[in-house]
């Protein structure tokens, strides 16, 4: 008799399943980020590089649960699809959630870079001076809206 040993029943396989999709997500989201961001050096990409997966491993489950509360039929017309194609439902779910995944990583890497910037702007300036910098552009954003 043939065992049937799949990737599920392993403890490894569950890690796989659990961490695999956010960190691949968070892995595409900063792919997509860099055609828009280069990072100036190999530290700065490293770091963002880790924000990014680390949002999207931390939002991204929110973010797809949100989006499931707001729009359950996507998610049932995932599984369905998923089914009609041969394979099992949760397919279906991992279709539509692996792009949320993306997105929820994207924001970091940008936020993270205009940090990155703000802050070598300000190069050579002490503690105080980037406090009064940060509350003048506050005020700036307050006055346009």
């Amino acid at each position: 008799m043939k065992e049937n040993m799949s990737i599920e029943t392993t403890a490894g396989g569950a890690l796989i399943k659990i961490y695999g999709v956010p960190v691949l997500a968070g892995a595409a989201a900063t792919g997509l980020a860099f055609l828009f961001m280069w990072p100036k050096s190999l530290k700065e990409a490293a770091i963002r590089f880790a924000c990014t997966l680390l949002a999207s491993a931390v939002a991204g489950p929110f973010l797809v649960i949100a989006v499931h509360s707001w729009w359950p039929s996507l998610f049932a017309s995932a599984g369905q699809m998923a089914v009609l194609n041969g394979l099992r439902p949760e397919i279906g779910v991992l279709f539509v959630s692996a792009p949320i995944l993306v997105l929820a990583g994207l924001p970091a890497w940008w936020i993270l870079g205009a940090l990155v910037l703000w802050f070598d702007r300000r190069r050579g300036k002490d503690l105080a001076e980037i406090v009064q910098d940060a509350a003048a552009a506050v005020k700036e954003v307050r006055g346009a809206l």
